[in-house]
């Protein structure tokens, strides 16, 4: 069997020792300029040091994205920017443009240079022509089948690896090439700044009736008719790896550490029991889908796995998240009494159960016995997002572990 990657993404340096802790093999992040998601809080040049210092640490690799479309003024700054990422060492960068591409081999050939999903690469005669440029991995466009994949793989060389999302959200335009979010709002998604109008509701106006605006409905809240289900293959590995695939990529650089630790601990514990044993993987489905249903989603899909998209790939009456569980906080320490230090997220009481997440794969219930201010002062409950508390939880809970609270 090849090696299979997990591959998981991190908005921030707090995320990206999440993902780590909790089961990626390599994470993928974006600096300050030149990746395609502009609103992320993304990662300063400190940050990008101390986050590859730590997954370094632990054997995991990171990957740094400079795939938006350039432009001529772009240009002199990212070669500025690969100096820099040449000295931090990342493992990989992942590139769309033809012209950064050739920067990155110019000025630092040593990190390795992989191909976005956004350079749209549909076909054998695509990956063999990157692999000739210097491109160790070329990241499948969404739009292609197992089948296509599998193809792909028979027609390339063997030390070409191929990367492919298997969870998370879809774009409406193939492969993320949109230009809706630039023509209604002047932000252009192919530089990182999509405003995700695909999410939006929309009406109909006759050419002749002009203020007349007739809903395009399924039920009375009206329609989302460009509005895509989330991609999510976890019940389909056992086929994912037979295709060729050696890198398995969760899509997500804007999410919370709980999305992120909740995929990444469900993907990374089903691809142990697939490489172990097929009977293995099959006899857990249930636990997977009950666990991956724990973090946010839209109602699922398996995108163009299995042929083209149709009518029951989009989701007509909501742009609204399914959620189940509520985001408590990470475990960053402890008082001298024991209790937890963590930075709240969400509101929570005393008396309350919440939900240990460990990252074998194991959850453990625990009550809040007491909450304390920074100063040890008694509170009743941690109303105030970011707020830095001390929590009694009758039990020590590990630095790095998650909670969460059933909703």
């Amino acid at each position: 069997m090849r090696e299979i990657e997990l591959l998981i993404p991190a908005s921030n340096l707090e995320v990206l020792k999440v993902a780590v802790l909790y089961g990626a093999d390599a994470v993928y992040i974006g600096g300050e300029m030149y990746g395609l998601r502009a609103k992320a809080k993304n990662f300063s040049m400190e940050d990008v040091k101390e986050g590859i210092a730590f997954a370094h640490t632990h054997g995991v690799k990171v990957y740094i994205t400079a795939n938006i479309v350039a432009h001529n003024g772009d240009m002199e700054g990212i070669r500025e920017y690969f100096q820099e990422l040449k000295e931090i060492k990342p493992d990989g960068l992942i590139i769309s443009d033809p012209g950064v591409f050739m920067t990155a081999k110019e000025v630092c050939p040593e990190i390795e240079r992989h191909i976005s999903t956004q350079a749209n690469s549909t076909n054998y005669a695509t990956y063999n022509f990157w692999y000739e440029q210097g491109a160790s991995r070329v990241v499948s466009a969404r739009e292609l089948s197992l089948e296509e994949i599998k193809d792909i793989r028979a027609h390339i060389p063997e030390d070409m690896e191929i990367e492919s999302f298997i969870h998370g959200a879809m774009c409406i335009s193939h492969s993320g090439r949109c230009l809706l979010s630039n023509y209604f709002t002047g932000r252009n998604a192919n530089s990182g700044e999509c405003t995700h109008p695909c999410r939006w509701k929309y009406a109909v106006m006759e050419e002749t009736r002009p203020g007349e605006y007739m809903p395009v409905y399924e039920n009375e809240r009206g329609t989302y008719i460009f509005n895509s289900k989330d991609l999510c293959m976890i019940e389909y590995i056992d086929q994912i790896i037979d295709a060729g695939i050696d890198s398995l990529k969760i899509e997500g650089r804007m999410k919370t550490a709980l999305y992120v630790a909740t995929v990444a601990r469900t993907y990374r514990r089903a691809i142990d029991d697939c490489k172990e044993s097929v009977e293995k993987y099959r006899a857990n489905m249930d636990y997977y889908k009950e666990e991956i249903a724990k973090c946010t989603y839209r109602q699922f899909t398996t995108g163009f796995y299995f042929g083209k998209t149709d009518e029951n790939s989009q989701i007509y009456d909501s742009n609204t998240y399914i959620k189940n569980y509520t985001y408590i906080g990470i475990v960053q320490g402890h008082s001298d009494k024991g209790y937890a230090l963590l930075e709240q997220k969400n509101k929570f009481s005393v008396g309350e159960t919440i939900e240990v997440m460990i990252p074998d794969g194991t959850n453990r219930d625990v009550v809040v016995k007491a909450i304390e201010d920074e100063k040890g002062n008694p509170m009743e409950s941690a109303p105030h997002p970011k707020q830095m508390i001390y929590v009694d939880f009758g039990e020590e809970i590990k630095e790095g572990y998650l909670l969460r609270r059933k909703e």
